[in-house]
């Protein structure tokens, strides 16, 4: 059964499980809930540090440097890896905002953004399938290593583009598909054996990071994925594979 057909029958999948779609974003929920506080530790164990340069390349896109009265969403963005590399480089009259479903992971953002003196960043508990803010909004809209958790992709990018002001951005990181010869073998093995053992011995549960290697593993192909954007509205779209197709960077704009 094809994830299409399963959606519209009520189901798809939570990593390689198949479950009612009503019940995915709680499941998904619960996953953050256990690794939040250990969240950026796993992330560098797991890509050797390699999250922070696609991270630093992702947000180098959004071009806010210097842009008066720029408006900027992160979804899925609770920790506020991507806001905050945004913020530094912004305007001081820029409104930028971390919006995630789970508490944890905001929680998490709000104390490093105290930390690290990102004041004029806002933090909101909302779900991506329905945002809280007015159509044609935002300038630039992101979003990092979320889009595969959120139980209707459709409806998510269908908010992006509502939200978005004619000429803005859409810009997604994404797990993607090795496209290295030799390479894949490595890293398939890596995914799945290693991965959940690190998250044992950090985070003391490996469920959480099978689920995510899972989820992985069930995202659309970048030419997939880059054809729903198309069908959510957005134009000039395209990607960009990093480290051999680990990751790649998504884009679109509204026309």
């Amino acid at each position: 059964m094809t994830e299409r057909s399963s959606e519209r029958e009520g189901s798809t999948h939570f990593g390689n499980s198949e479950v009612q779609l009503s019940e995915k974003q709680g499941l998904v929920d619960d996953v953050f809930h256990k690794v939040a506080r250990r969240y950026d530790i796993m992330n560098d164990l797991m890509s050797g540090g390699l999250h922070r340069l696609w991270k630093d390349t992702f947000a180098g896109k959004v071009n806010a440097r210097g842009r008066r009265g720029f408006r900027h969403l992160d979804v899925a963005g609770g920790t506020g890896d991507i806001a905050f590399r945004i913020a530094s480089g912004a305007a001081p009259d820029a409104e930028i905002v971390v919006l995630d479903i789970n508490g944890d992971m905001l929680e998490v953002g709000r104390d490093r953004a105290r930390a690290r003196g990102f004041s004029g960043v806002e933090f909101v508990q909302a779900n991506a399938e329905s945002l809280p803010f007015p159509d044609a909004h935002f300038d630039a809209y992101t979003i990092a290593f979320g889009i595969r958790n959120v139980p209707r992709i459709d409806l998510a990018l269908a908010e992006a583009y509502r939200v978005l002001k004619p000429g803005g951005r859409f810009l997604c990181l994404e797990f993607s598909q090795v496209t290295v010869p030799g390479l894949d073998r490595i890293y398939e093995a890596y995914s799945f054996n290693v991965i959940p053992t690190i998250g044992k011995f950090v985070a003391g549960d490996a469920e959480p990071y099978r689920y995510l290697v899972e989820s992985i593993r069930k995202f659309p192909a970048a030419e997939e994925f880059e054809s729903m954007i198309r069908k959510a509205g957005f134009r000039r779209t395209g990607f960009e594979r990093l480290t051999g197709g680990v990751v790649a960077i998504h884009s679109g704009w509204k026309s």
